[in-house]
């Protein structure tokens, strides 16, 4: 059980003993797979101190020590930490870290490059956050060679799905003009699903490949798909102080 000097709700104590992040934590409760002092909570609010004996899926609650990754994902690994379906999931590449991990927001499946990986829920739970402005740097490969000009939208705020999108920056990386495909990299601080993928469509591109190759101050220098390594301290108190300004 987490250390605490007070009262806390249920979902931020399994959140902050790196069970899942708080939305997942909710979930589990309303599933009815959490019991206090023996008495299964499918309620929200309850709240609970560090005397009571909590447990998930029949695991006693236990305090882990924080720990932060960047995992550089392969394309087709759902970002997740299990899979229904049996399909290979980025907690796979994880089975020799003792902390039970979960990724903080998800790449596509068919997306690759930076993920964090951690077991600490409100970490993750503030970096998700919608206030959460941290610039994502996306590369993209295009069906078609656009020029700057018909990019340009991009800078103003696209719309998309009925909703006007924060400005983003561009930059034609390089063209094919016998394959009629480019590379172009889009810099995005928001987060709404297929979000790059539906920006380039709306101007009539298709997205071939994507990968996500930074993440505020955090890039994927050294690392090949699949691998990943801890964050500095240094890393994660730049990534504390982004999110606390949000």
């Amino acid at each position: 059980m987490p250390k605490a000097t007070s009262e806390m709700r249920l979902q931020k104590a399994i959140a902050e003993a790196g069970i899942a992040s708080r939305r997942h934590a909710e979930a589990l409760i309303s599933a009815g797979r959490v019991t206090v002092n023996g008495e299964t909570v499918t309620a929200m609010g309850v709240k609970v101190t560090p005397q009571d004996a909590i447990e998930v899926d029949g695991v006693p609650l236990t305090q882990e020590q924080k720990k932060y990754y960047l995992f550089y994902k392969p394309r087709g690994v759902i970002s997740a930490a299990s899979d229904d379906k049996k399909r290979r999931v980025v907690t796979d590449f994880f089975e020799d870290e003792p902390q039970r991990l979960y990724p903080v927001g998800r790449l596509d499946w068919d997306t690759s490059g930076l993920l964090l990986m951690t077991n600490d829920g409100d970490f993750a739970n503030r970096l998700m956050h919608p206030s959460f402005k941290v610039e994502k740097k996306y590369v993209a490969k295009l069906q078609g060679i656009p020029t700057r000009e018909k990019l340009m939208p991009l800078r103003d705020g696209l719309v998309v799905d009925h909703k006007k999108l924060a400005p983003a920056r561009f930059k034609i990386m390089s063209t094919d003009k016998a394959k009629q495909t480019s590379i172009v990299s889009l810099t995005i601080h928001q987060g709404i699903n297929h979000q790059v993928k539906k920006m380039f469509e709306t101007l009539g591109y298709k997205v071939i490949k994507l990968s996500r190759e930074q993440y505020g101050p955090l890039t994927l220098a050294g690392l090949q798909p699949g691998d990943y390594r801890a964050l500095k301290p240094a890393e994660v108190a730049a990534l504390e102080a982004l999110s606390n300004e949000g």
